[in-house]
């Protein structure tokens, strides 16, 4: 069943100020009686978050290939009959969040070709910065591009690296050293489910077993959804090679300090997930109590935004003492208000979304926890909710240093002019967004929060020391 049909355009969070998702990628390996696909959908549920603009699921039987992906949630895309269709011992899985422009159905993803080599299915997480100009090279040798993503500029280099190689392990070394960006990989061939994760390891990517199986996954949630334990995280530069025999590994050149995106402990990943060692729910914490040492205030209540400032919130709760509270309610039915096309009607959006709990509020000193101010809007539109339902005081407190820079590994934010802190300093923002205070996390002090990590972090927002050469400012591309 090969299918695309429909548009969609919204994802999961209500802040119209907020970094757009990473994608999210499974992948399963399996004996004869695995139904892979099922499997692969109940990975992908919980993979959801990272992605809800599109989702699909490729199956491989007996070197045979089907697959059904469209725009929209993982439920409505996939029901009893789809999953039953989609036979086969291995499968690869994926749910998108793309960049502004980019929400068209040729992107949506796994992407399968069929060359001289047979069937080959890839599903990608990251973004690369020199897409266009390998993109151009290809084109110029003949090749014709479907789409507009990262990921078939990838599938593309690895079919042509395979017809000049012995096997597809060197197809994809030599396609590593043709491509610059962040990038985790699952791809799906007759014979071998295959992980691949960037030399900075800048996306995250985990292996799991269940039982004979292996599976790979952005996110240990994703092992835990479909009853899999955690074996180890792929690391950077490495590619993880299953078949009937089992893992194998390829190490290929990467640097001695790796580059996790620090976003997946403040943002982007679940906070039942481990990344590398460490808890996300015990990262976020740990930056709310870090934030309660640098920043006390007296206080009546401290609230998080939903859903990845809340834990924050318990840890500034916890250190300070201030009685931790429910005070903004999220309406978990509406799609996002990020990428509307025009400010009004991304305002409008988080009346819809968002409401102050004012038996909670109502003549109280407030302490808000939230994960990062981009734009400032959502920020100030959350203050007034808070002042209008009879908050005293309302004082901000951001569990991520001030973004200044711009973003080329994923998050879509290419220009300073979209980050109010590239334009402001605390003081001024303090007081576009009318709270009574305003505290963030230093980076030396979110960087302590990953507690147990095996990894270094990319710090490139808040401090433009980017771990490759980027684009020039402002240029748009397609993630995967």
């Amino acid at each position: 069943m090969n299918s695309i049909c429909c548009e969609i355009f919204d994802d999961k969070d209500f802040r119209l100020d907020k970094l757009n998702e990473e994608c999210g990628v499974f992948g399963v390996f399996g004996r004869d009686n695995l139904d892979s696909a099922r499997l692969t959908y109940y990975a992908l549920y919980a993979l959801q978050h990272r992605g809800q603009e599109s989702a699909g699921i490729a199956v491989n039987n007996n070197g045979e290939f089907a697959y059904h992906k469209d725009m929209g949630l993982v439920p409505e895309i996939f029901n009893e009959e789809t999953i039953k269709s989609l036979k086969g011992q291995s499968a690869i899985g994926h749910v998108r969040y793309s960049t502004t422009g980019a929400s068209l159905r040729d992107n949506a993803q796994p992407m399968v070709i069929k060359y001289k080599n047979g069937h080959m299915g890839l599903a990608h997480n990251g973004n690369l910065v020199n897409a266009s100009e390998v993109r151009e090279k290809l084109e110029g040798d003949g090749v014709i591009f479907q789409s507009s993503n990262d990921s078939e500029v990838i599938l593309n280099l690895i079919s042509r690296c395979r017809l000049k190689t012995s096997g597809i392990e060197d197809a994809i070394v030599k396609m590593m050293d043709e491509i610059k960006g962040s990038y985790a990989l699952v791809i799906l061939t007759p014979q071998k489910l295959i992980g691949v994760r960037d030399p900075f390891g800048i996306r995250p990517l985990c292996i799991g077993q269940l039982e004979e199986s292996y599976v790979l996954a952005s996110e240990t949630c994703a092992l835990d959804a479909v009853g899999a334990s955690y074996v180890r995280d792929v690391n950077p530069g490495e590619i993880v090679l299953i078949d009937k025999n089992g893992l194998t590994s390829v190490q290929t050149k990467a640097p001695e300090e790796s580059k996790l995106c620090i976003f997946e402990h403040i943002y982007f990943a679940r906070p039942d997930s481990y990344i590398d060692g460490a808890s996300v729910y015990r990262s976020r914490l740990e930056a709310g109590k870090r934030l309660a040492k640098d920043y006390p205030v007296d206080a009546d209540l401290v609230i998080g935004v939903p859903d990845s400032g809340l834990t924050a919130a318990m840890g500034y709760s916890r250190e300070s003492g201030i009685p931790y509270g429910v005070g903004l309610i999220k309406n978990r039915y509406i799609g996002r208000t990020f990428i509307q096309p025009d400010q009004d009607k991304r305002e409008k959006g988080v009346k819809i979304k968002l409401n102050a709990l004012k038996d909670a509020i109502d003549g109280k000193r407030v302490i808000m926890i939230d994960d990062s101010i981009v734009r400032g809007t959502t920020s100030r539109r959350i203050v007034q909710l808070l002042r209008d339902a009879g908050a005293k005081e309302v004082h901000m407190r951001i569990s991520s240093p001030p973004l200044k820079f711009p973003c080329y590994f994923g998050i879509d934010i290419s220009s300073k002019e979209q980050l109010v802190a590239a334009k402001h300093n605390i003081e001024e923002i303090r007081d576009l967004i009318g709270a009574d205070s305003l505290g963030y996390l230093s980076v030396e002090g979110v960087l302590q929060t990953p507690i147990g990590s095996k990894c270094s972090f990319c710090t490139a927002c808040f401090r433009g020391d980017y771990p490759m050469e980027v684009p020039e400012e402002g240029t748009k591309f397609s993630c995967g």
